[in-house]
Protein backbone atom coordinates (compact mmCIF):
# COMPACT_ATOMS: atom_id res chain seq x y z
CA UNK A 1 0.00 0.00 0.00
CA UNK A 2 1.33 3.21 -0.85
CA UNK A 3 1.19 5.12 2.63
CA UNK A 4 3.40 7.98 3.70
CA UNK A 5 5.23 7.67 6.42
CA UNK A 6 6.01 4.51 5.63
CA UNK A 7 5.30 1.39 8.42
CA UNK A 8 7.61 -0.56 9.87
CA UNK A 9 5.69 -3.68 9.03
CA UNK A 10 3.01 -4.34 6.42
CA UNK A 11 1.53 -7.34 5.33
CA UNK A 12 -1.37 -7.09 3.27
CA UNK A 13 -3.66 -10.54 1.80
CA UNK A 14 -1.64 -11.72 -1.47
CA UNK A 15 -5.49 -12.94 -2.62
CA UNK A 16 -6.42 -9.54 -2.85
CA UNK A 17 -9.62 -10.13 0.01
CA UNK A 18 -10.83 -6.53 0.91
CA UNK A 19 -13.19 -5.85 3.79
CA UNK A 20 -16.55 -3.98 2.41
CA UNK A 21 -18.55 -1.36 4.38
CA UNK A 22 -21.94 -1.14 4.54
CA UNK A 23 -23.77 2.20 4.25
CA UNK A 24 -23.77 2.92 8.05
CA UNK A 25 -21.10 1.47 9.82
CA UNK A 26 -20.70 0.81 13.21
CA UNK A 27 -17.84 1.71 16.28
CA UNK A 28 -16.41 0.05 18.93
CA UNK A 29 -15.06 2.58 20.91
CA UNK A 30 -12.92 0.83 23.99
CA UNK A 31 -11.83 2.35 27.51
CA UNK A 32 -9.40 5.77 26.67
CA UNK A 33 -10.64 5.73 23.14
CA UNK A 34 -12.70 8.94 23.06
CA UNK A 35 -10.37 11.06 21.13
CA UNK A 36 -9.67 9.14 18.44
CA UNK A 37 -13.58 8.02 18.21
CA UNK A 38 -14.50 11.95 17.97
CA UNK A 39 -11.66 12.42 15.09
CA UNK A 40 -13.34 9.46 13.52
CA UNK A 41 -16.56 10.43 13.26
CA UNK A 42 -16.27 14.11 12.29
CA UNK A 43 -13.36 13.75 9.76
CA UNK A 44 -13.77 10.17 8.16
CA UNK A 45 -17.89 10.53 8.60
CA UNK A 46 -17.51 14.10 6.83
CA UNK A 47 -15.63 12.23 3.70
CA UNK A 48 -18.32 9.12 3.36
CA UNK A 49 -21.91 10.16 5.30
CA UNK A 50 -21.25 7.79 7.82
CA UNK A 51 -22.47 8.24 11.54
CA UNK A 52 -20.37 5.55 13.04
CA UNK A 53 -22.40 4.48 15.65
CA UNK A 54 -21.60 3.11 18.72
CA UNK A 55 -21.95 -0.59 19.32
CA UNK A 56 -24.20 -2.31 21.64
CA UNK A 57 -23.39 -3.98 24.52
CA UNK A 58 -21.63 -6.94 23.21
CA UNK A 59 -21.58 -6.13 20.00
CA UNK A 60 -18.99 -6.18 17.28
CA UNK A 61 -17.94 -3.15 15.33
CA UNK A 62 -16.90 -2.87 11.90
CA UNK A 63 -14.41 -0.92 13.33
CA UNK A 64 -13.10 -1.26 16.63
CA UNK A 65 -10.77 1.05 18.73
CA UNK A 66 -8.85 -0.29 21.78
CA UNK A 67 -6.08 1.66 24.04
CA UNK A 68 -3.59 -1.00 25.16
CA UNK A 69 -0.31 -0.39 27.24
CA UNK A 70 0.88 -3.95 27.12
CA UNK A 71 2.78 -5.85 24.68
CA UNK A 72 4.72 -3.47 22.76
CA UNK A 73 7.92 -4.69 22.97
CA UNK A 74 9.67 -1.48 23.62
CA UNK A 75 8.51 0.41 20.65
CA UNK A 76 7.19 3.77 22.89
CA UNK A 77 4.27 5.08 23.33
CA UNK A 78 3.02 5.95 20.42
CA UNK A 79 2.92 2.51 18.81
CA UNK A 80 -0.13 1.27 17.12
CA UNK A 81 -1.12 -1.34 15.23
CA UNK A 82 -3.92 -2.22 12.69
CA UNK A 83 -5.50 -5.76 11.92
CA UNK A 84 -7.94 -6.04 8.69
CA UNK A 85 -10.09 -9.31 8.48
CA UNK A 86 -13.51 -10.80 7.83
CA UNK A 87 -15.12 -9.09 10.91
CA UNK A 88 -13.82 -5.40 10.18
CA UNK A 89 -10.84 -3.18 11.56
CA UNK A 90 -8.81 -3.39 14.80
CA UNK A 91 -6.90 -0.34 15.53
CA UNK A 92 -4.72 -0.59 18.91
CA UNK A 93 -2.09 2.17 20.60
CA UNK A 94 0.35 2.08 23.20
CA UNK A 95 -1.28 5.21 24.04
CA UNK A 96 -4.12 7.54 22.72
CA UNK A 97 -1.73 9.29 20.94
CA UNK A 98 -0.55 6.04 19.34
CA UNK A 99 -4.18 4.96 18.44
CA UNK A 100 -4.96 8.42 16.91
CA UNK A 101 -1.95 7.99 14.07
CA UNK A 102 -3.55 4.70 13.77
CA UNK A 103 -6.86 6.74 12.61
CA UNK A 104 -4.43 8.62 10.68
CA UNK A 105 -3.13 5.51 8.58
CA UNK A 106 -6.71 3.81 8.59
CA UNK A 107 -7.60 7.45 6.58
CA UNK A 108 -5.00 7.05 3.60
CA UNK A 109 -5.70 3.10 3.39
CA UNK A 110 -9.40 4.18 2.58
CA UNK A 111 -8.05 6.22 -0.56
CA UNK A 112 -7.58 9.57 -1.24
CA UNK A 113 -11.76 10.59 -1.06
CA UNK A 114 -11.39 9.81 2.88
CA UNK A 115 -9.78 13.51 2.95
CA UNK A 116 -12.40 14.89 1.44
CA UNK A 117 -14.99 17.38 3.34
CA UNK A 118 -17.98 15.87 1.92
CA UNK A 119 -18.97 12.13 0.15
CA UNK A 120 -18.10 11.92 -3.37
CA UNK A 121 -20.99 10.26 -5.48
CA UNK A 122 -21.22 6.52 -5.90
CA UNK A 123 -18.13 5.77 -3.65
CA UNK A 124 -17.48 2.78 -1.91
CA UNK A 125 -15.32 2.30 0.67
CA UNK A 126 -13.52 -0.91 1.51
CA UNK A 127 -10.20 -2.24 2.95
CA UNK A 128 -7.48 -5.06 2.01
CA UNK A 129 -7.13 -7.88 4.40
CA UNK A 130 -4.02 -7.28 6.14
CA UNK A 131 -1.84 -6.20 9.37
CA UNK A 132 0.57 -3.11 10.14
CA UNK A 133 2.33 -2.46 13.19
CA UNK A 134 4.47 0.63 13.33
CA UNK A 135 6.11 3.47 15.80
CA UNK A 136 8.24 6.49 15.38
CA UNK A 137 11.94 6.41 15.49
CA UNK A 138 12.09 10.23 17.05
CA UNK A 139 9.49 11.58 19.55
CA UNK A 140 9.88 15.35 18.31
CA UNK A 141 8.59 15.60 14.88
CA UNK A 142 8.13 18.90 13.66
CA UNK A 143 7.81 21.61 11.59
CA UNK A 144 8.80 25.82 12.61
CA UNK A 145 6.11 27.99 11.00
CA UNK A 146 7.18 31.75 11.19
CA UNK A 147 3.34 34.16 11.43
CA UNK A 148 6.20 37.16 12.66
CA UNK A 149 7.53 37.90 9.45
CA UNK A 150 4.41 37.37 7.33
CA UNK A 151 1.28 36.71 9.79
CA UNK A 152 -1.39 33.32 9.11
CA UNK A 153 -4.49 34.29 10.66
CA UNK A 154 -6.01 31.72 13.49
CA UNK A 155 -7.65 29.12 10.59
CA UNK A 156 -4.85 28.85 8.38
CA UNK A 157 -2.72 27.29 11.42
CA UNK A 158 -5.65 24.89 12.60
CA UNK A 159 -5.18 24.24 9.09
CA UNK A 160 -1.53 23.27 9.74
CA UNK A 161 -1.95 21.37 12.64
CA UNK A 162 -4.12 19.17 10.53
CA UNK A 163 -1.40 18.67 7.64
CA UNK A 164 1.10 18.19 10.30
CA UNK A 165 -1.41 15.16 12.02
CA UNK A 166 -2.04 13.81 8.71
CA UNK A 167 1.91 13.41 8.52
CA UNK A 168 2.35 12.01 12.08
CA UNK A 169 3.71 15.19 12.87
CA UNK A 170 3.76 15.88 16.61
CA UNK A 171 5.25 19.72 16.86
CA UNK A 172 4.24 22.89 15.94
CA UNK A 173 6.86 25.58 16.78
CA UNK A 174 5.50 28.80 16.41
CA UNK A 175 7.63 31.85 15.57
CA UNK A 176 5.56 34.44 17.17
CA UNK A 177 7.67 37.45 17.52
CA UNK A 178 10.37 39.21 15.40
CA UNK A 179 11.63 42.63 14.36
CA UNK A 180 9.03 42.97 11.72
CA UNK A 181 6.01 41.87 14.14
CA UNK A 182 4.47 40.53 17.40
CA UNK A 183 2.01 37.86 16.89
CA UNK A 184 0.16 37.22 20.70
CA UNK A 185 -1.77 39.53 22.75
CA UNK A 186 -0.08 40.39 25.93
CA UNK A 187 -2.97 41.70 28.67
CA UNK A 188 -0.70 43.93 30.55
CA UNK A 189 0.93 45.28 27.22
CA UNK A 190 -1.38 45.91 25.43
CA UNK A 191 0.78 48.15 23.05
CA UNK A 192 3.25 44.89 22.17
CA UNK A 193 -0.16 44.09 19.48
CA UNK A 194 -1.20 47.61 19.38
CA UNK A 195 1.63 48.88 17.79
CA UNK A 196 4.03 46.13 17.64
CA UNK A 197 1.38 43.89 15.08
CA UNK A 198 2.09 46.43 12.57
CA UNK A 199 4.39 47.07 10.12
CA UNK A 200 3.58 50.08 7.40
CA UNK A 201 5.08 48.12 4.33
CA UNK A 202 6.89 45.09 3.61
CA UNK A 203 10.03 44.15 1.43
CA UNK A 204 8.63 42.28 -1.87
CA UNK A 205 11.21 39.56 -2.39
CA UNK A 206 14.24 39.18 -0.54
CA UNK A 207 16.24 42.10 1.34
CA UNK A 208 18.47 42.55 -2.10
CA UNK A 209 15.12 43.54 -4.10
CA UNK A 210 14.29 46.56 -4.86
CA UNK A 211 10.63 46.54 -4.57
CA UNK A 212 8.67 47.04 -1.91
CA UNK A 213 4.63 46.14 -0.99
CA UNK A 214 2.92 49.59 -0.04
CA UNK A 215 -0.06 47.60 1.59
CA UNK A 216 0.58 47.85 5.75
CA UNK A 217 0.86 43.95 7.02
CA UNK A 218 -0.10 42.90 10.31
CA UNK A 219 -1.84 40.63 12.69
CA UNK A 220 -1.96 39.08 16.36
CA UNK A 221 -3.81 36.12 18.14
CA UNK A 222 -6.01 37.03 20.69
CA UNK A 223 -4.94 34.96 23.86
CA UNK A 224 -8.73 33.13 23.65
CA UNK A 225 -6.97 32.44 19.36
CA UNK A 226 -4.16 30.87 21.45
CA UNK A 227 -6.01 28.51 23.87
CA UNK A 228 -8.32 27.35 20.64
CA UNK A 229 -4.84 26.77 18.67
CA UNK A 230 -3.45 24.63 21.93
CA UNK A 231 -6.48 22.94 22.13
CA UNK A 232 -7.20 21.75 18.60
CA UNK A 233 -3.15 21.02 18.28
CA UNK A 234 -3.67 18.79 21.92
CA UNK A 235 -6.86 16.87 20.57
CA UNK A 236 -4.78 15.75 17.36
CA UNK A 237 -1.73 15.15 19.57
CA UNK A 238 0.17 17.94 18.55
CA UNK A 239 2.45 20.11 21.24
CA UNK A 240 2.90 23.67 20.32
CA UNK A 241 5.58 25.16 21.39
CA UNK A 242 5.45 29.28 21.35
CA UNK A 243 8.62 31.15 20.97
CA UNK A 244 9.18 35.06 22.22
CA UNK A 245 12.78 36.28 21.00
CA UNK A 246 14.89 37.83 23.26
CA UNK A 247 17.47 40.08 23.54
CA UNK A 248 17.96 40.29 19.24
CA UNK A 249 15.14 40.04 17.08
CA UNK A 250 13.38 42.71 19.14
CA UNK A 251 12.49 45.59 17.24
CA UNK A 252 8.49 45.56 16.99
CA UNK A 253 8.32 45.11 20.98
CA UNK A 254 10.32 47.81 21.05
CA UNK A 255 8.40 50.00 18.87
CA UNK A 256 6.24 49.62 21.21
CA UNK A 257 7.68 50.22 24.37
CA UNK A 258 10.66 52.28 23.37
CA UNK A 259 11.77 51.76 27.17
CA UNK A 260 12.97 48.26 26.59
CA UNK A 261 15.71 49.45 24.04
CA UNK A 262 18.89 50.94 24.55
CA UNK A 263 17.75 54.62 24.46
CA UNK A 264 21.05 56.61 25.62
CA UNK A 265 22.41 55.08 21.75
CA UNK A 266 19.54 55.10 19.91
CA UNK A 267 16.41 57.23 19.66
CA UNK A 268 14.20 53.93 20.44
CA UNK A 269 10.83 56.67 20.90
CA UNK A 270 11.06 57.09 16.63
CA UNK A 271 11.55 53.69 16.16
CA UNK A 272 8.90 52.10 14.08
CA UNK A 273 8.07 48.13 13.43
CA UNK A 274 10.81 46.80 11.42
CA UNK A 275 9.89 46.93 7.62
CA UNK A 276 12.75 44.85 5.68
CA UNK A 277 13.77 41.70 6.08
CA UNK A 278 17.51 40.42 7.95
CA UNK A 279 18.88 41.20 10.90
CA UNK A 280 18.04 44.54 13.37
CA UNK A 281 20.95 45.88 15.12
CA UNK A 282 17.94 47.28 17.37
CA UNK A 283 18.23 44.80 20.75
CA UNK A 284 16.97 44.51 24.35
CA UNK A 285 18.68 47.11 26.91
CA UNK A 286 20.51 44.78 29.33
CA UNK A 287 18.62 45.86 32.38
CA UNK A 288 16.16 44.51 35.39
CA UNK A 289 13.56 46.88 34.04
CA UNK A 290 13.74 44.39 30.81
CA UNK A 291 13.92 41.19 32.35
CA UNK A 292 10.81 42.23 34.76
CA UNK A 293 8.66 43.12 31.60
CA UNK A 294 9.61 39.74 29.80
CA UNK A 295 8.52 38.16 33.05
CA UNK A 296 5.47 39.24 32.53
CA UNK A 297 5.25 38.10 29.21
CA UNK A 298 6.42 34.84 29.98
CA UNK A 299 3.96 34.47 32.71
CA UNK A 300 1.00 35.41 30.21
CA UNK A 301 2.20 32.67 27.89
CA UNK A 302 2.50 30.01 30.59
CA UNK A 303 -0.99 30.18 31.13
CA UNK A 304 -2.11 30.28 27.57
CA UNK A 305 0.19 27.09 26.92
CA UNK A 306 -0.27 24.77 29.66
CA UNK A 307 2.48 22.72 30.45
CA UNK A 308 0.79 19.18 29.89
CA UNK A 309 1.02 20.16 26.16
CA UNK A 310 3.51 22.42 25.69
CA UNK A 311 6.32 21.39 28.61
CA UNK A 312 8.99 23.86 26.27
CA UNK A 313 9.02 27.66 25.86
CA UNK A 314 11.06 28.93 23.11
CA UNK A 315 13.29 31.84 23.48
CA UNK A 316 15.18 32.64 20.61
CA UNK A 317 18.67 33.81 21.43
CA UNK A 318 20.42 34.35 17.88
CA UNK A 319 21.68 36.82 15.95
CA UNK A 320 22.16 39.03 18.34
CA UNK A 321 23.93 42.25 17.17
CA UNK A 322 26.51 43.92 20.02
CA UNK A 323 27.18 47.77 18.64
CA UNK A 324 24.55 49.03 20.25
CA UNK A 325 25.70 47.16 23.89
CA UNK A 326 29.28 48.70 22.69
CA UNK A 327 28.08 52.15 22.71
CA UNK A 328 25.71 51.80 25.39
CA UNK A 329 26.92 53.27 29.19
CA UNK A 330 24.60 51.51 30.98
CA UNK A 331 24.99 48.06 28.93
CA UNK A 332 28.82 48.89 29.74
CA UNK A 333 28.16 49.70 33.49
CA UNK A 334 26.07 45.96 33.14
CA UNK A 335 28.99 43.71 32.24
CA UNK A 336 31.01 45.03 34.93
CA UNK A 337 28.28 44.37 37.37
CA UNK A 338 27.61 41.32 36.20
CA UNK A 339 31.67 40.41 35.84
CA UNK A 340 30.54 38.73 32.75
CA UNK A 341 32.82 38.21 29.59
CA UNK A 342 31.98 41.56 27.98
CA UNK A 343 29.13 41.66 25.17
CA UNK A 344 28.76 38.04 24.31
CA UNK A 345 28.65 38.09 28.23
CA UNK A 346 25.51 39.61 28.67
CA UNK A 347 23.61 37.79 25.78
CA UNK A 348 24.30 34.76 28.03
CA UNK A 349 22.90 36.70 31.14
CA UNK A 350 19.33 37.34 29.80
CA UNK A 351 19.44 33.01 28.50
CA UNK A 352 20.56 31.85 31.60
CA UNK A 353 17.93 34.15 33.69
CA UNK A 354 15.15 32.92 31.89
CA UNK A 355 16.50 29.50 31.54
CA UNK A 356 16.26 29.29 35.88
CA UNK A 357 12.93 31.53 35.82
CA UNK A 358 11.20 29.09 33.56
CA UNK A 359 12.71 26.12 35.25
CA UNK A 360 11.23 27.29 38.43
CA UNK A 361 8.00 26.51 36.87
CA UNK A 362 8.05 23.40 35.42
CA UNK A 363 9.17 24.40 31.48
CA UNK A 364 11.82 23.72 29.86
CA UNK A 365 14.12 26.48 28.18
CA UNK A 366 14.89 25.73 24.28
CA UNK A 367 16.61 27.79 22.14
CA UNK A 368 18.66 28.76 18.82
CA UNK A 369 22.35 26.79 19.34
CA UNK A 370 23.92 29.90 19.66
CA UNK A 371 22.41 29.88 23.50
CA UNK A 372 25.08 27.20 23.72
CA UNK A 373 27.84 30.11 23.67
CA UNK A 374 28.50 31.13 27.84
CA UNK A 375 27.05 27.93 29.31
CA UNK A 376 23.52 26.13 29.47
CA UNK A 377 21.73 24.71 32.88
CA UNK A 378 21.05 21.08 32.81
CA UNK A 379 17.36 21.10 31.54
CA UNK A 380 17.76 23.39 28.57
CA UNK A 381 17.54 22.06 25.22
CA UNK A 382 19.27 23.36 21.26
CA UNK A 383 17.48 23.79 17.91
CA UNK A 384 20.61 23.31 16.06
CA UNK A 385 20.22 24.99 12.92
CA UNK A 386 23.67 26.19 11.48
CA UNK A 387 24.45 22.78 10.82
CA UNK A 388 25.34 19.61 12.84
CA UNK A 389 28.53 21.19 15.27
CA UNK A 390 26.07 22.84 17.71
CA UNK A 391 23.65 19.77 18.07
CA UNK A 392 26.61 17.59 18.41
CA UNK A 393 28.18 19.79 21.01
CA UNK A 394 25.17 20.26 22.77
CA UNK A 395 24.28 16.73 23.06
CA UNK A 396 28.10 15.51 23.94
CA UNK A 397 27.64 18.18 26.58
CA UNK A 398 24.30 16.33 28.07
CA UNK A 399 21.70 18.69 26.60
CA UNK A 400 18.16 17.63 24.49
CA UNK A 401 18.75 18.32 20.75
CA UNK A 402 16.39 19.18 17.89
CA UNK A 403 18.09 18.95 14.47
CA UNK A 404 16.84 21.57 12.11
CA UNK A 405 20.21 22.73 10.36
CA UNK A 406 19.41 25.28 7.63
CA UNK A 407 21.47 23.37 4.72
CA UNK A 408 19.21 20.61 5.03
CA UNK A 409 15.83 21.54 6.36
CA UNK A 410 15.03 24.71 5.98
CA UNK A 411 11.58 24.88 3.41
CA UNK A 412 12.24 28.48 2.68
CA UNK A 413 15.37 27.07 0.47
CA UNK A 414 14.40 26.73 -3.38
CA UNK A 415 13.48 23.56 -4.59
CA UNK A 416 15.09 23.67 -7.84
CA UNK A 417 17.46 25.46 -9.80
CA UNK A 418 15.45 26.85 -12.49
CA UNK A 419 14.72 30.46 -12.96
CA UNK A 420 10.77 29.89 -12.37
CA UNK A 421 10.94 29.07 -9.10
CA UNK A 422 9.46 31.76 -6.70
CA UNK A 423 11.86 34.21 -4.78
CA UNK A 424 14.67 31.88 -4.72
CA UNK A 425 16.50 31.74 -1.36
CA UNK A 426 19.80 29.83 -0.14
CA UNK A 427 20.58 26.06 -1.49
CA UNK A 428 18.60 23.76 -4.08
CA UNK A 429 17.15 21.25 -1.49
CA UNK A 430 14.68 19.29 -3.91
CA UNK A 431 12.46 16.60 -2.67
CA UNK A 432 15.29 13.63 -2.65
CA UNK A 433 17.69 15.74 -0.93
CA UNK A 434 15.13 16.25 2.18
CA UNK A 435 14.64 12.27 2.02
CA UNK A 436 17.89 11.95 2.60
CA UNK A 437 18.15 14.24 5.71
CA UNK A 438 19.80 12.46 8.81
CA UNK A 439 18.88 13.60 12.15
CA UNK A 440 21.61 11.85 14.02
CA UNK A 441 25.04 12.46 12.18
CA UNK A 442 27.28 8.96 12.33
CA UNK A 443 30.27 11.59 14.32
CA UNK A 444 28.22 11.98 17.29
CA UNK A 445 28.55 9.41 19.76
CA UNK A 446 25.96 7.13 21.08
CA UNK A 447 25.69 8.37 24.10
CA UNK A 448 25.13 11.92 22.66
CA UNK A 449 22.65 10.12 20.24
CA UNK A 450 20.42 9.85 22.67
CA UNK A 451 19.94 13.33 23.40
CA UNK A 452 18.34 14.06 20.00
CA UNK A 453 14.97 14.63 20.43
CA UNK A 454 13.91 14.20 16.76
CA UNK A 455 14.27 17.08 14.48
CA UNK A 456 12.23 20.20 12.76
CA UNK A 457 11.65 21.69 9.14
CA UNK A 458 12.00 25.19 9.67
CA UNK A 459 9.43 27.11 7.66
CA UNK A 460 10.61 31.45 7.22
CA UNK A 461 8.38 33.30 5.45
CA UNK A 462 9.98 36.50 4.26
CA UNK A 463 9.13 35.86 0.69
CA UNK A 464 6.18 34.30 1.65
CA UNK A 465 3.39 36.43 1.66
CA UNK A 466 0.01 34.12 2.08
CA UNK A 467 -0.64 30.57 2.69
CA UNK A 468 -0.33 29.00 -1.29
CA UNK A 469 3.49 30.53 -0.84
CA UNK A 470 3.80 28.69 2.28
CA UNK A 471 2.06 25.16 0.99
CA UNK A 472 4.63 25.36 -2.26
CA UNK A 473 7.78 25.78 -0.09
CA UNK A 474 6.19 23.13 2.23
CA UNK A 475 4.59 20.83 0.11
CA UNK A 476 5.92 17.92 -1.11
CA UNK A 477 8.97 18.28 1.32
CA UNK A 478 7.43 18.08 4.09
CA UNK A 479 6.40 14.33 3.19
CA UNK A 480 9.49 13.49 2.71
CA UNK A 481 10.46 14.92 6.11
CA UNK A 482 7.89 13.53 7.87
CA UNK A 483 9.08 9.77 6.79
CA UNK A 484 12.35 10.83 8.15
CA UNK A 485 11.56 11.69 11.19
CA UNK A 486 8.73 8.55 11.43
CA UNK A 487 10.38 5.68 9.94
CA UNK A 488 13.51 3.62 10.40
CA UNK A 489 15.70 3.91 7.77
CA UNK A 490 18.45 2.62 6.27
CA UNK A 491 21.36 5.37 5.83
CA UNK A 492 20.70 8.05 3.67
CA UNK A 493 22.72 6.87 0.69
CA UNK A 494 20.86 3.18 1.10
CA UNK A 495 17.10 4.81 0.87
CA UNK A 496 14.61 4.10 -1.64
CA UNK A 497 13.78 7.19 -2.65
CA UNK A 498 12.62 5.83 -6.17
CA UNK A 499 10.12 4.51 -3.72
CA UNK A 500 9.14 7.30 -1.90
CA UNK A 501 7.77 9.46 -5.10
CA UNK A 502 5.90 6.08 -6.36
CA UNK A 503 4.14 5.97 -3.52
CA UNK A 504 4.18 10.24 -3.95
CA UNK A 505 2.73 9.82 -7.16
CA UNK A 506 0.26 6.67 -7.01
CA UNK A 507 -1.69 8.42 -4.27
CA UNK A 508 0.02 11.24 -2.10
CA UNK A 509 -0.46 13.68 -4.31
CA UNK A 510 -3.91 13.12 -4.67
CA UNK A 511 -4.38 13.10 -0.78
CA UNK A 512 -2.35 16.66 -1.11
CA UNK A 513 -5.72 17.71 -3.96
CA UNK A 514 -8.34 16.90 -1.68
CA UNK A 515 -6.95 18.71 0.97
CA UNK A 516 -6.39 21.87 -0.57
CA UNK A 517 -3.04 21.77 -0.63
CA UNK A 518 -1.14 24.08 -2.92
CA UNK A 519 2.04 21.82 -3.05
CA UNK A 520 5.09 22.36 -6.26
CA UNK A 521 4.23 19.71 -8.68
CA UNK A 522 6.99 16.89 -9.38
CA UNK A 523 6.96 18.83 -13.44
CA UNK A 524 7.75 22.78 -11.47
CA UNK A 525 5.84 25.67 -10.37
CA UNK A 526 2.20 26.65 -12.48
CA UNK A 527 2.41 29.81 -13.49
CA UNK A 528 0.13 31.39 -10.93
CA UNK A 529 2.74 29.87 -8.53
CA UNK A 530 5.54 31.84 -10.03
CA UNK A 531 7.34 35.38 -8.81
CA UNK A 532 8.83 36.46 -12.30
CA UNK A 533 11.48 39.30 -11.77
CA UNK A 534 11.28 39.43 -7.89
CA UNK A 535 14.64 38.90 -6.64
CA UNK A 536 15.78 36.12 -4.21
CA UNK A 537 19.13 35.21 -2.72
CA UNK A 538 20.06 31.93 -4.83
CA UNK A 539 23.63 30.25 -3.64
CA UNK A 540 25.31 27.98 -5.58
CA UNK A 541 26.67 24.37 -5.03
CA UNK A 542 26.24 22.10 -2.17
CA UNK A 543 25.41 22.91 1.10
CA UNK A 544 27.89 22.26 3.67
CA UNK A 545 27.84 19.92 5.97
CA UNK A 546 28.91 21.02 9.20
Amino acid sequence: MDLIPVPRVAVFDEGGRRYAFGPDPVLDAGPGTEGAARWLRRELGAATGWGLPAAGAGAGGDVRLRVDPDGWGGLGPEAYRIEIGADGVELAGATAPGLFWAAQTLRQLLGPAAYRKAPLPGREWSLPHGRIADAPRFGWRGMMLDVARHFMPKDGVLRYIDLLAAHKLNVLHLHLTDDQGWRVEIKRYPKLTGVGAWRARSRWGHRSSPLWSETPHGGFYTQDDIREIVAYAAERHVRVVPEIDVPGHSQAAIAAYPELGNRDVVDTAALGVWDDWGISKNVLAPTEAVLRFYEGVFEELLELFPAEVSPFVHVGGDECPKGQWRASAVAQERIRELGVDGEDGLQSWFIRHFDGWLAERGRRLIGWDEILEGGLADGAAVSSWRGYAGGIAAAEAGHDVVMCPEQQVYLDHRQAGGEDEPMPIGYVRTLEDVYRFEPVPPKMSETAAAHVLGAQANVWTEVMENQGRVDYQAFPRLAAFAEVVWSWQPAPEERDFAGFERRMASAHYVRLDALGVDYRPPGGPLPWQRRPGVLGRPIDGEPPIA
